[in-house]
């Protein structure tokens, strides 16, 4: 009878005797390494998300290019094209506004159509090129291409001939050579800060479309061997804020229109 009593004793002896076994805890070194664990783990979940947050805006931002492109598409229809303009009968690339019928208020390049100009975050500008120089007056087939870009602040100001605009438009830029295929070289300092890597390009003569893979000083190096003329090369690309900040366009479109 004194037996079982004896035992649960002993029992209670064992389990208050420090460093037995089955009073075991965490050491600090131990409660230290869980935390580190924890951390790194935490701050690639972080990482995860600003990347997944990242490409969901880029993701947001194309299906508005493409909605932007085709009312611009739709309004250099309405408003027409003078196929016999000066400056589209060459064989470079002319602002749509400098060969359009008329003259168009600068509030139609923004998007949406409705409301207050100064709250619209994305604007269209376009690129008119004769595709049939020679052909028949009065009737020509145009090669039209579309950059759309956000508007980085409601003060911002662009690059433009004169003095900056308050929206991001294209603008004309010299290269002076072309080294190992796709490597073009730009001397102009200025110029030389319009372009960006993942920027769009397109050649002034042929309407081709590059990307920029890379900017180091004057050298450009683009996505694919270069197609244009060797001489003299000119490109267009959206260039942005003059105070400085990342790549406003979003999207270019080219299309084949009749006028």
């Amino acid at each position: 009878m004194s037996f079982l009593p004896t035992r649960l004793l002993k029992r209670c002896v064992m389990l208050m005797i420090p460093g037995d076994r089955h009073n075991k805890g965490f050491s600090l070194t131990e409660v230290l390494l869980a935390v580190a664990v924890l951390s790194v783990g935490m701050v690639f979940v972080a990482g995860t998300y600003a990347v997944g947050v990242y490409y969901t805006t880029v993701s947001a931002e194309r299906t508005v290019a493409a909605v932007v492109a085709d009312e611009a598409f739709a309004k250099i229809r309405l408003f027409g094209l003078n196929p016999n303009d000066s400056d589209l009968l060459t064989v470079r690339m002319a602002r749509y506004e400098d060969v359009c019928v008329g003259t168009i208020d600068p509030n139609e390049f923004a998007y949406p159509s409705t409301g207050s100009a100064t709250d619209k975050q994305y604007w269209w500008s376009a690129l008119c090129r004769d595709r049939q120089p020679g052909g028949r007056q009065g009737s020509r087939l145009v090669q039209v291409t579309v950059f759309v870009s956000r508007k980085i602040g409601a003060g911002s100001r662009f690059p433009a001939a004169g003095a900056p605009r308050a929206w991001p438009a294209p603008m004309a830029v010299q290269v002076n050579d072309i080294t190992g295929g796709k490597v073009l070289i730009i001397n102009d300092t200025e110029q030389q800060q319009w372009i960006s890597p993942g920027a769009t390009i397109v050649d002034d003569a042929g309407g081709r479309m590059y990307r920029v893979m890379e900017r180091d000083g004057t050298d450009v190096e683009l996505d694919r061997p270069w197609q244009g003329p060797a001489s003299p090369m000119r490109i267009w690309v959206v260039p942005p804020p003059v105070d400085g900040g990342r790549d406003p366009c979003i999207a270019v479109y080219q299309k084949l229109m009749r006028f």
